[in-house]
């Protein structure tokens, strides 16, 4: 009987978000809806939000695959991008399905410049055209979202206590609903003393501690109505992040990322 191929990883976080991490730059590796949602089982597998996967690229210092916990490949994470800048070191630049970004990390931290926001509904995207300022639709208490593709795509709430929202409950079905034909991030945020607090529903994953670019998107949503002034910090469960933005400009993020352990496992 053959053994199972064996492979090292990293597990790392940003703010509680965390990542199954395998390098495969030198040795390929294949990955599918199957084994990503094996190894991010928290019970039998090694457990994570998100899967990453490092691969050469052509157009920057490396590329990065994302696979949520459920098994589905998606186009960008924040954290995860602070993650791999740190692992890298200094500058660099990182592809991702979202598209091409760069970071500068030093000292268990990392800046990331997230590129550009995209407001158009097509670009979201929606099922049919709509004011992404502003959507004329709701789900029970939560209604007006802004919707704002940073990479992935999330509509924001903007609500008096982002605590009192059931995320868990209104999350999923958000996430779901056939407006949104690629699925969507939910976010519920609220202002306070010119900050933001936020809660995200990560499509794929479900509620998580962080989100890095739910906070980005949030941060958009919130400087474009006025809510706040840039930078603005984004308090999440697991801990703050700053985000600077202006109209035209591209997105910075800035936080912390964390090596938790390193392992082998049996694929």
């Amino acid at each position: 009987m053959r053994a199972a191929m064996r492979r090292r990883f990293l597990k790392m976080h940003g703010l509680g978000n965390d990542f199954v991490l395998f390098d495969a730059r030198e040795v390929p590796l294949e990955m599918d809806e199957g084994r990503a949602r094996a190894l991010a089982d928290r019970r039998t597998g090694i457990g994570c939000d998100q899967l990453i996967v490092l691969e050469p690229s052509d157009a920057a210092d490396v590329r990065m695959r994302i696979w949520n916990a459920d098994g589905g490949e998606v186009e960008a994470c924040g954290n995860a991008a602070r993650c791999v800048a740190t692992l890298i070191g200094g500058d660099c630049t990182i592809e991702t399905a979202g598209g091409l970004i760069s970071g500068s990390a030093a000292e268990g931290a990392a800046t990331i410049d997230m590129g550009f926001p995209r407001f158009g509904w097509e670009e979201i995207p929606l099922a049919w055209a709509m004011d992404t300022a502003a959507m004329p639709v709701g789900w029970e208490e939560l209604n007006r979202p802004v919707a704002v593709n940073v990479g992935n795509p999330h509509v924001v709430f903007f609500v008096a206590d982002a605590g009192a929202v059931p995320l868990e409950r209104l999350g999923p079905l958000i996430e779901q609903d056939p407006l949104f034909p690629d699925r969507v991030n939910v976010n519920v945020a609220s202002i306070e003393d010119g900050a933001v607090r936020l809660r995200v529903w990560e499509r794929g994953a479900g509620a998580t501690l962080a989100c890095g670019t739910g906070a980005c998107a949030t941060a958009v949503a919130a400087i474009g109505r006025k809510l706040v002034a840039s930078p603005v910090e984004v308090r999440l469960p697991g801990g703050s992040l700053s985000i600077e933005w202006a109209p035209g400009e591209s997105i910075r993020m800035s936080g912390p990322a964390a090596h938790s352990f390193s392992g082998e496992v049996a694929l």
